[in-house]
């Protein structure tokens, strides 16, 4: 976890690579049970041709069929998800469900000022000044709340700085994780 470009997406698949475990990013799940033709897949397809945002519980079940279909008895990497409480709390009920657990939540430190700077040289259109700063805004309000969450209910939060060397950074994960 952490603010948008924090490095969440690079650190996750260098983590999951180096455990050997799936990373689900919440983005390319939802893509795949749209290929796939998943039931949740073609539930989130009624709320994306309508204009609509995927609602949580449909969210949450294409993790669901995504964690049934993978061998993730040896674990398992969520890349940026939950980015809500709702979402949290959804996560516990269906991880429980398949008689799983979130052993650790890493979360990317990076300062704003930092992230602006990242953000703004990425070349994406959509990320003005006014984009960035609203961004950050709904990742406080929603995203940050989740760590407290996390941390209430006996799930190991691990605070990482993700400034720096890409490789420096994944070292100290892997400590941070004891790995």
């Amino acid at each position: 976890m952490g603010p948008p470009g924090a490095g969440k997406g690079t650190q996750g698949e260098l983590l999951a690579r180096k455990l050997g475990i799936p990373r689900y990013s919440t983005g390319d799940i939802l893509r795949q049970a749209l290929r796939d033709g998943t039931p949740m897949g073609v539930e989130a397809k009624r709320f994306m041709h309508a204009g609509e945002l995927v609602p949580d519980g449909v969210i949450l079940g294409i993790i669901g069929e995504a964690l049934q279909h993978d061998d993730s008895g040896g674990g398992f990497l969520l890349d940026g998800f939950p980015r809500t409480v709702a979402q949290a709390e959804g996560l516990q009920v269906l991880l429980a469900d398949q008689g799983l657990a979130l052993d650790a939540i890493v979360n990317l430190v990076v300062d704003d000022a930092e992230i602006g700077k990242r953000l703004s040289t990425r070349g994406r259109k959509d990320d003005t000044v006014d984009t960035i700063r609203r961004r950050l805004e709904v990742y406080r309000a929603d995203t940050r709340p989740v760590l407290e969450w996390y941390g209430n209910h006996d799930t190991r939060v691990l605070s990482v700085k993700g400034v720096g060397d890409i490789e420096e950074i994944q070292a100290h994960i892997l400590e941070r994780l004891g790995l």
